[in-house]
């Protein structure tokens, strides 16, 4: 759909989620991989060396020797770069995101920093598609933009009630048992995590109960627990729902089935939500299957008790949840918009 591939830039590329997006990068047939920060200690350094390479599979050899830059949005700038993918954490985000959309590139955040912030979509391509337009709020096509994901578990969470929003959600309960990549790395002490279970996550909770809220443009009441679990990737959400419409177990597997928005773009699989009935699925080793791998959100458990429809579903948190998210976050908006 072009003549030649858009650069782009990951700025926080060692940690977990900078990772993915070096990797999803790395063959891109969109986006040239152009440009990368750490921080300041590893500037100057190959990637291979210097990144403590935690996927659960090889670090692609095209990325190994690619050199880790400055923050710099005058060198990004000479580099060509028109796309940046944040990995900062949240702190850093808030300062550096409003310079690089102010300097008129086009960022997408896995950040929280501007998640909130009513002119910046939280954008889900196979759900919220139209939210995107929001980015004209902030000033395209004259200025940059910002565009960020939603939270990990929001994200799976929204891909699997997505096509079940016609038949009036009014309650959402929800418990999330959350991987420890969730955290970032470095992130928990072994010595917190090993054999233990922490059910409290600090604002994972709120997030949630808002984030739903905005991207599907429902309002229903929403009760979370979070709890951070001994897995390495992958979160299982376990969830009941209330609607006003009448719906059986039937409806809902033809939904999931028949959901296909979005698959047009390269990081977008054909179907989106794969439903099995078998009776222990999905689990946490499935987070990397699918394909494009880790952009499958999987459901199982499927059941009705008491007018309630219940359900178990899987979402990779550091992929379709976060770096991979974001990559397709820009394929869409390249996808209507094009790079001007």
């Amino acid at each position: 759909m072009m003549d030649k591939k858009i650069k782009v830039a990951v700025i926080g590329a060692t940690g977990a989620v900078g990772q993915v997006f070096m990797w999803m990068l790395s063959d891109h047939p969109w986006f040239e991989l152009s440009y990368v920060t750490a921080s300041a200690a590893r500037v100057g350094q190959k990637y291979g060396a210097t990144a403590h390479w935690v996927m659960p599979f090889e670090m692609p050899e095209v990325i190994k020797d690619i050199e880790v830059k400055e923050f710099s949005l005058s060198e990004m700038t000479k580099a060509g770069v028109r796309i940046v993918f944040s990995a900062l954490p949240a702190a850093v985000a808030r300062e550096a995101e409003p310079q690089l959309r102010a300097e008129g590139f086009y960022v997408f955040s896995n950040a929280a920093a501007m998640r909130y912030d009513s002119d910046v979509p939280i954008l889900i391509p196979e759900t919220n598609m139209e939210q995107l337009e929001l980015i004209r709020e902030q000033g395209y096509p004259q200025t940059g933009f910002c565009v960020t994901n939603a939270n990990c578990v929001t994200t799976g969470l929204a891909m699997a009630l997505a096509p079940l929003r016609k038949y009036g959600i009014k309650t959402i309960t929800i418990n999330s048992y959350q991987s420890v990549s969730g955290a970032g790395y470095p992130g928990l002490s072994s010595f917190d995590i090993t054999d233990n279970c922490i059910p409290y996550i600090g604002g994972e909770e709120e997030k949630i109960e808002k984030e739903v809220k905005k991207i599907l443009s429902i309002n229903p009441d929403v009760y979370a627990y979070t709890v951070r679990v001994p897995v390495m990737f992958g979160h299982l959400e376990t969830v009941w729902l209330d609607f006003e419409k009448e719906v059986e177990v039937e409806d809902i597997i033809k939904d999931w089935a028949e959901f296909k928005e979005a698959s047009d773009l390269p990081s977008s699989p054909a179907q989106p939500v794969v439903y099995s009935d078998a009776p222990t699925f999905p689990q946490p080793k499935y987070a990397f299957w699918g394909n494009p791998r880790g952009m499958v959100v999987y459901t199982g458990r499927l059941k009705k008790k008491n007018g309630k429809i219940g359900f178990v579903l899987l979402v990779n948190n550091i992929v379709k949840g976060a770096a991979g998210g974001s990559i397709q976050n820009a394929e869409a908006f390249v996808s209507r918009y094009g790079i001007r």
